[in-house]
């Protein structure tokens, strides 16, 4: 079997390295891959990346299942152009894509059919939005309604914080239109959980969770980035949450997806916020997180594969996802400045030392050596039979490698 993987981040480098585990997959090609998944067992990059070019590519090698990774062209349809050629992919459908393409579509699909959510408020006129922040108790929460490369969420402590963000967002338009909405939330004090989960629009299957490092800081401190590292399972999902979050967020959730015939096949990523009031749903997105893929996937005892086709063939229902009794730890390895501005094409040195697993994300291969091409670069991702153990093996893993200005957050696993 043949299958194609797009993207070229660390996640399609975990993914990509899952999919080629499995004894049904003869090779795996990443379009348009990185500097990791050249070096992969079965993998092969391939240069490519309009859609067009995708479709063409998948038709004239025979391949039997695509996955896309980023979120970018399944908001743009990606999946349904696909199916118009009546080929095999795994993901939503743009009207599902909605889901993370529009945080007002999330939210008032949350309203909708009774998904725990914090209240919150719909802007596209700045005015009208400072005006509602005189009546807000404080810190409130503003998301930029499109896709900002999950930087377009700010926890604003005061009113002039506030003010600030909403003209950095509607007026100086620094996400490029998608900040021209925006919804002004209810903040939640708690802990985040990350849980993905596959569907296949009739059945939703739960996989272990995870716990996000966004902020740039140790101990939760900085701008929020892409995520500088994940933890697995997360220790605050006890029995207790994960069944409030069935009740008061899966099934509701699942309920909305059938009665909006969403077409929603592939991955959906339920952003969490536990709290002394019960679980909340913060948002949703219609693929692997990242870097939580990286943390998650090597927990997974099942054929890949043979898990994304019963996706595909909507048979879920009756099958079971089995996990590694392990914890897992992934330390993000980032440039100096980000996720600001930073520096790119740096030499990689020490790799080859390190005796764990490394996802590559801002990674390139130029001349035989490794350079940096990102602001998240790497992720060293290390197994353990308790946390303790996991968290020691990645830390003494990352502290091998070396790039100029290289950052990493040094307390992962740290309660």
């Amino acid at each position: 079997m043949k299958v194609l993987v797009i993207g070229g981040g660390g996640r399609e480098h975990a993914i990509a390295c899952k999919l080629a585990e499995s004894t049904m997959v003869e090779k795996v090609f990443c379009a348009p891959g990185n500097g990791g998944t050249k070096l992969e067992k079965k993998c092969e990059n391939v240069g490519i990346s309009k859609t067009e070019e995708l479709i063409n590519f998948a038709l004239n090698e025979g391949i039997d299942f695509t996955f896309v990774g980023p979120e970018g062209p399944l908001v743009d349809g990606i999946v349904d152009s696909f199916k118009e050629k009546g080929l095999k992919i795994f993901g939503p459908s743009k009207k599902a894509a909605e889901l993370e393409g529009s945080k007002i579509v999330a939210k008032e699909f949350m309203k909708k059919y009774g998904v725990k959510t914090a209240e919150y408020g719909v802007f596209e006129d700045n005015n009208a939005a400072v005006d509602y922040l005189k009546s807000c108790s404080y810190p409130v929460v503003i998301k930029a309604d499109g896709l900002a490369a999950g930087k377009g969420v700010v926890i604003c402590e005061d009113f002039k914080m506030a003010e600030e963000c909403i003209k950095s967002f509607m007026l100086e338009d620094i996400f490029k239109g998608a900040g021209q909405r925006i919804v002004i939330e209810e903040f939640l004090e708690g802990v985040e959980a990350s849980i993905l989960s596959i569907t296949d629009g009739e059945t939703i299957i739960p996989f272990i969770s995870a716990k996000d490092h966004k902020q740039i800081y140790d101990g939760g401190r900085g701008p929020n980035t892409g995520g500088m590292g994940v933890i697995t399972p997360n220790p605050y999902c006890t029995e207790e949450v994960l069944k409030s979050f069935s009740e008061d967020i899966l099934k509701p959730t699942l309920r909305g997806i059938q009665e909006e015939e969403m077409d929603y096949v592939g991955i959906i990523f339920f952003g969490l916020m536990i709290t002394s009031k019960g679980v909340y749903s913060l948002e949703y997105n219609v693929r692997m997180g990242d870097p939580e893929t990286e943390a998650v996937l090597p927990l997974m005892k099942n054929d890949f594969a043979e898990l994304i086709l019963k996706a595909i063939d909507k048979d879920l229902k009756n099958y079971e996802v089995q996990w590694k009794n392990k914890c897992s730890c992934c330390v993000i390895a980032a440039s100096k400045g980000y996720p600001e501005k930073y520096e790119t094409g740096l030499n990689i040195d020490g790799i080859e030392n390190v005796t764990n697993k490394v996802f590559f994300a801002g990674v390139k291969e130029q001349d035989g050596k490794l350079k940096t091409a990102g602001g998240r670069v790497l992720a060293v991702v290390a197994l353990g039979d308790n946390m303790e153990e996991a968290r020691n093996k990645a830390y003494e893993d990352i502290r091998k490698i070396h790039f100029d200005g290289i950052y990493y957050r040094s307390d992962l696993g740290l309660r």
